[in-house]
C-alpha cells in the first residue's frame, strides 16, 4: 500500500510563500500524473495542480500564476511552490496520483493564510 507524506505547511501572512513536499513510498517514475489536492472546511476536496511524467502541468484557475508544481522522480517527491498566498488558500493539502487516485491518502498538511 502506497504511503504519502506531505510536509512544509504552516501559518503564513497573505502575500507570503510556502513550499510543500510530498514523499511517496513507491516509485513515481512511471506514474502518468501526480497532483496536489486541497480541502477547506465544509468543502469538497479539489484538485489544484497536476504534473505529468513528461513535465506538463495544469492548474485550477484560482491558483494559476501563483502556484508551481514540480516532481523529482529520483526522490519520489512532488513539490508545490505557493506564492502570493491568499486567505482563501487556507486548507489541508494532499498529494496523490491523478485519475485514478490511490485509495490511501496521506494525512495532508495544513496551510493557514492570515489576512
Amino acid at each position: 500500500q502506497v504511503q504519502l507524506v506531505e510536509s512544509g505547511g504552516g501559518l503564513v501572512q497573505a502575500g507570503g510563500s510556502l513550499r510543500l513536499s510530498c514523499a511517496a513510498s513507491v516509485s513515481i517514475f512511471s506514474i502518468n500524473a501526480m497532483g496536489w489536492y486541497r480541502q477547506s472546511p465544509g468543502k469538497q476536496r479539489e484538485l489544484v495542480a497536476t504534473i505529468t511524467s513528461g513535465g506538463s502541468t495544469t492548474y485550477v484557475d484560482s491558483v494559476k500564476g501563483r502556484f508551481t508544481i514540480s516532481r523529482d522522480n529520483a526522490k519520489n517527491t512532488v513539490y508545490l511552490q505557493m506564492n502570493s498566498l491568499k486567505p482563501e488558500d487556507t486548507a489541508v493539502y494532499y498529494c496523490n496520483r491523478v485519475a485514478p487516485a490511490w485509495n490511501s491518502w496521506g494525512k495532508g498538511i495544513l496551510v493557514t493564510v492570515s489576512s
